[in-house]
């Protein structure tokens, strides 16, 4: 049995199905009461995963407050057992974005070697891992297939924050997903390349509108952020993911449509 699989099984039917959403309350933020709406809202809007921040009573009220599976973000691979313990599902390295205005990047050596210790630490938990977008695209690439050689088994990208979309509307949307869209597509092609059966999520800079496109181009599922833990209300949060959810479901009729017909 793989770990995946020790996953909760609606969590791997949506890996599955490439439909897998994922609400991230950020790496940073441990304020109990903003990780708890974000986490309602999540349960409530229909999301599949609840990403927080890596410490054992935020794991616990996330559990509680939404009731789906929960990842815990950390660059500190020795955080993550008292996380795991408390009920966290799943363990990542990273998301970098946070670190990025105050100057601090982390190479490929330095990733590796956070997911080597990671794994070394808990050897039966899943493991995702971050790729810095600040890498070239093929060196992203290269650094997924590394990752998945050292028994990662989840790979996320990110981009978002190096956008700076100048249109409105529609068009900007799209031109802030398009670093994290232009790495899902390399690493995905890598790791099909390799034959590397390893699930991809595709985060950072998502909405609504581009997050069909993120699996459209290899992802099997999305990770979003800002587009969610930004809003002030409950209730906006919850219609938010409710939104992101349909367009996930739509998108993959659609497929399946299309599909059929040819």
């Amino acid at each position: 049995m793989t770990r995946l699989q020790t996953l909760p099984v609606s969590l791997q039917k949506s890996i599955q199905n490439r439909s897998l959403l994922k609400v991230i309350s950020g790496l940073n933020n441990f304020n109990p009461e903003s990780v708890f709406r974000i986490s309602k809202a999540a349960g409530l809007g229909g999301a599949d995963l609840l990403d927080i921040a890596c410490e054992p009573k935020l794991v616990e009220l996330a559990v509680e407050a939404s009731n789906i599976p929960v990842c815990v973000s950390s660059v500190e691979p020795k955080l993550f057992p008292k996380a795991v313990k408390a009920g966290a599902s799943i363990i990542e390295i990273g998301n970098f974005d946070s670190f990025y205005p105050d100057g601090r990047f982390f190479s490929a050596e330095e990733v590796l070697s956070l997911a080597v210790e990671s794994r070394r630490l808990l050897p039966e938990v899943v493991l995702s891992v971050t790729v810095p977008h600040v890498l070239t695209l093929d060196n992203q690439a290269q650094l997924a297939l590394d990752l998945v050689d050292r028994g990662v088994d989840i790979i996320q990208t990110e981009g978002g924050t190096s956008s700076h979309p100048i249109s409105p509307g529609t068009l900007g949307l799209i031109e802030k997903a398009s670093p994290t869209l232009a790495a899902t597509v390399a690493i995905s092609s890598a790791l099909k390349g390799s034959q590397h059966d390893v699930p991809l999520m595709s985060a950072s800079g998502l909405s609504e509108v581009t997050a069909p496109m993120a699996i459209s181009v290899g992802a099997n599922g999305v990770g979003i952020g800002t587009a969610v833990n930004k809003l002030n209300t409950e209730l906006a949060m919850i219609a938010t993911v409710k939104g992101l959810r349909q367009a996930l479901d739509t998108s993959k009729l659609v497929a399946k449509i299309n599909q059929s017909i040819s």
